[in-house]
């Protein structure tokens, strides 16, 4: 187990370096020192783990080589955007695996040994990075943005899948899933709005009441996103989520299975990307909404024909 740890640990040091060295050959003059202090404190940090655990890697596994390539598109497509984002979320992911590490090494003989990189990982490289640009990830952002297209997708897709089997037009499901998009999209933004508003507002009257009892002024927390920003992306991100499962029928689907496939695969790609962003677990994110999908189209279509027997409706 351990060894197996030390091996992940290392190949990523060794993911981090390499990525670092071929982001600097692609990036703008303004962005190369950046990548100047970030490759020693790097190379540093790979020697480390490699002495820590005795495990000497050179080469990169096939998985990493892959996640290296796609990143590396990504900075060279976006430019100076698509780098920070790229080197912030690298940072979550850094944050969250020598978390663990400690939590595993804390009390024992070398405990010392891992704090003190650790310390080194979180404070050294944070300084670095922040200080080259304002932060692009913001939690609320990345939680309003998978919150809008998550629900979206799910919702709309399990309407398109209840129309299908309730309604026997083409338009009419169109029309209907337009209808149900809209209102859900505007519904999604009113709620986002009104429940940070009531967060906000809750927030502020506990802060009155600490202020009152000890005297002197609370500490008031701070956020990214105010709430018509918020309420904007989740409206805006629901509506985009909701056209994957229709835009199928539009191009001349007849059943539910064009809309599953596409929805399926975008879900995929949506999970993989606000997975590597906000710092969750991949292979549990992506699982788990794809479950989520044929739960929410075998229930709906079920509910479209029992409405269809019932009804009797001829659409």
């Amino acid at each position: 187990m351990e060894r197996e740890l030390g091996k992940e640990l290392v190949l990523d040091e060794l993911f981090d370096l390499t990525l670092y060295k071929r982001m600097r050959e692609i990036v703008s003059d303004d962005l190369k020192p950046l990548f100047d202090e970030l490759i020693p404190t790097e190379t540093k940090h790979l020697k480390f783990w490699q002495d820590f655990f005795s495990i000497k890697l050179d080469r990169l596994d096939f998985r990493r080589t892959m996640k290296l390539a796609v990143l590396t598109m990504v900075a060279r497509l976006f430019g100076s955007l698509g780098t920070h984002l790229v080197i912030e979320a690298i940072e979550v992911y850094g944050v969250r695996k020598y978390i663990a590490v400690w939590e595993k090494y804390k009390g024992t003989p070398m405990g010392e040994a891992v704090r003190k990189v650790l310390e080194d990982e979180f404070q050294h490289e944070d300084d670095i990075v922040s200080s080259a640009s304002e932060r692009l990830i913001h939690p609320e952002r990345v939680r309003d943005i998978f919150l809008g297209l998550n629900d979206g997708l799910v919702e709309i897709l399990g309407a398109v899948s209840g129309f299908f089997a309730a309604l026997s037009s083409i338009p009419a499901v169109i029309a209907a899933s337009a209808a149900v998009a809209v209102a859900g999209s505007i519904s999604m933004a009113a709620g986002a709005f009104g429940a940070l508003n009531s967060e906000k507002e809750v927030e502020r009257v506990e802060s009155a009441k600490r202020e009152f009892i000890e005297g002197k002024p609370a500490e008031v927390t701070t956020r990214s996103t105010s709430a018509t920003e918020s309420a904007i992306i989740v409206g805006v991100s629901y509506f985009f989520g909701a056209l994957v499962p229709v835009l199928p029928v539009l191009l001349g689907a007849k059943n539910i299975f064009w809309s599953l496939g596409f929805a399926a695969a975008v879900m995929l790609f949506i999970s993989t990307v606000i997975a590597f962003l906000s710092g969750m677990k991949m292979r549990r994110r992506i699982l788990t909404n794809l479950v989520i999908l044929l739960i929410a189209v075998g229930v709906t279509y079920a509910v479209g024909l029992l409405s269809r027997s019932v009804f009797g409706i001829s659409i």
